[in-house]
């Protein structure tokens, strides 16, 4: 049986992959509330980057949290498309369960069912990511954990999507961003509990990347991604600042401009209607002279 051990780089990857969940919880949960507040094309587009937030944050999460994985007695490696489905299973799945919260008439069915396919769709990622491990030997998992690992899952999306639904101030989310990557890294590190190796020595080599070859760059790559998408949602204006900004615009507009038919709220043109000329006082009426 071979030794397991989950940090070989010390508190630095447990760490770090926590601040990476939270930040795609963070992003995910935020891109929801917008999209809550629009319609259209407008929520369909904020939909999909929440759930491209959640899916490549809970990704990087797992693969940085893996970067400290080590087993006595084997070099690992990884397969490269099944990291890669991992990744867009977890995306598709996630989006889910996000785009049943966003059109769902019924909240209460769509929290729930959302909240499983979102919960599966961390928990496929995960036990995919596994499923692409290389190593000498044989990993096997114990039933009771992985199914432990699994309602872990589907607690922590229900309550992100519980969150989306009911919350709306910045504080808000990021407390309960906080909390799901906190629901998350628990998920991950209960899944990896279930885990154990039978080393098998051999002296061939084992097919795949390595960690730093192939996980690592993609997972700066992702880490990068949800920095600057963070940056735009930051810069992009709620429902209630648009509100505000339309509300000031009239406020300030002078009153001889008059709304554009069929344009939107902000779009004003001049009243170019045409005036009756003011009669002078010494035209006399027609027909007198």
């Amino acid at each position: 049986m071979g030794h397991l051990d989950h940090a070989t780089f010390g508190w630095l990857t447990p760490l770090l992959s926590y601040a990476m969940a939270c930040i795609g919880a963070a992003l995910g949960l935020s891109c929801t509330v917008r999209a809550l507040d629009t319609t259209g094309r407008s929520r369909r587009n904020w939909l999909i980057t929440a759930a491209s937030a959640i899916g490549s944050g809970i990704w990087t999460m797992h693969f940085v949290a893996m970067l400290g994985f080590g087993v006595y007695g084997t070099d690992i490696r990884y397969n490269v498309p099944l990291t890669l489905l991992s990744l867009l299973g977890a995306m598709v799945v996630v989006g889910g369960g996000v785009f049943a919260v966003g059109y769902s008439r019924d909240r209460t069915r769509a929290l729930l069912l959302g909240g499983f396919a979102t919960g599966l769709g961390v928990a496929s990622m995960h036990y995919l990511g596994m499923a692409a491990l290389r190593l000498h030997g044989t990993v096997h998992y114990d039933p009771l954990r992985v199914v432990l690992s699994v309602g872990i899952a589907v607690i922590a999306a229900t309550a992100a999507l519980w969150a989306a639904l009911n919350i709306r101030s910045t504080r808000a989310v990021a407390l309960a961003s906080l909390v799901m990557g906190a629901a998350v890294s628990s998920m991950h590190y209960t899944g990896m509990l279930a885990v154990t190796v039978q080393v098998t020595p051999s002296g061939s080599a084992l097919h795949g990347a390595t960690a730093m070859q192939f996980i690592f760059p993609l997972a700066v790559g992702l880490g990068s991604y949800l920095f600057l998408t963070s940056a735009f949602v930051a810069l992009s204006p709620t429902a209630p600042e648009r509100a505000a900004y339309v509300h000031a615009e009239r406020a300030e507009a002078p009153a001889d401009l008059v709304s554009a038919p069929g344009a939107g709220p902000s779009a004003r043109v001049p009243d170019l209607r045409p005036r009756r000329a003011p009669k002078r006082p010494d035209a006399a009426p027609a027909g007198t002279r």
